[in-house]
């Protein structure tokens, strides 16, 4: 009987373990991050991604769920005859102060503050942040000045984004609310196709959304994630 219930002890707290372990890993799929709001603290410990490369050889890395509806998205959009790929998804903390200290040290604050997000208030810290490229007929287009071309092919895109729980991130007129200019290819993995759809429907952004607009106008003149 001793035996059985330590056995039962046991077990308990295997179990106690792994709930606490899933616990520990869960995600808020609705966090905001832009450049008034910071990166929780704890999220990059609760982060799980996975590594992929992409056409162009490049790794990226995405959070695994926001990785697992952008494949379906992918294949939702072949059947359309459109093709994308990762550009690019997550990046750290670490890896955007990197990126920070070398256009401070090169070009000074008031360019590095014009040009480049501050650590900690950038979007693609999450890993729910998506840019996307184009294959157009065998061809891979990636410059931002190539892909803003087919205007045709990203509306199509956009359609489809919701019924797998993304949201189009930046749009066109809301530069003031998000801080950045419309781009076509950055999208947002908020988890709910229904959220993403009432997103999309009323034209708002994810920030009115959630009732948390800026206190004033956030968007310099030019701007970039």
């Amino acid at each position: 009987m001793k035996r059985i219930i330590c056995i039962i002890m046991t077990l308990f707290i295997v179990m106690g373990i792994a709930a606490g372990c899933s616990q520990k890993q869960d995600i808020d799929y609705l966090v905001l991050v832009n450049k008034e709001n910071r990166l929780p603290d704890d999220w990059e410990d609760k982060l799980q991604t996975v590594t992929v490369k992409n056409s162009l050889g490049d790794d990226v890395e995405v959070e695994k769920e926001a990785y697992a509806a952008y494949l379906k998205l992918k294949a939702d959009l072949e059947k359309e005859d459109i093709h994308v790929d990762l550009d690019s998804a997550r990046r750290s903390v670490a890896a955007q102060q990197d990126i920070w200290d070398r256009f401070m040290e090169k070009y000074g604050e008031e360019y590095t503050r014009t040009y480049v997000a501050v650590p900690g208030y950038s979007e693609h810290h999450t890993g729910l942040a998506l840019d996307l490229y184009l294959n157009i007929n065998g061809v891979d287009v990636y410059l931002n000045e190539d892909m803003v071309e087919y205007p045709e092919i990203w509306a199509r895109i956009h359609e489809k984004l919701a019924d797998h729980g993304f949201i189009l991130r930046y749009l066109e007129g809301k530069e003031a609310i998000t801080g950045y200019g419309y781009e076509p290819w950055h999208i947002r993995y908020i988890r709910s196709a229904d959220t993403a759809r009432e997103i999309r429907t009323r034209g708002i952004t994810l920030e009115e959304y959630l009732n948390k607009l800026p206190a004033t106008d956030v968007a310099p003149p030019r701007d970039s994630e």
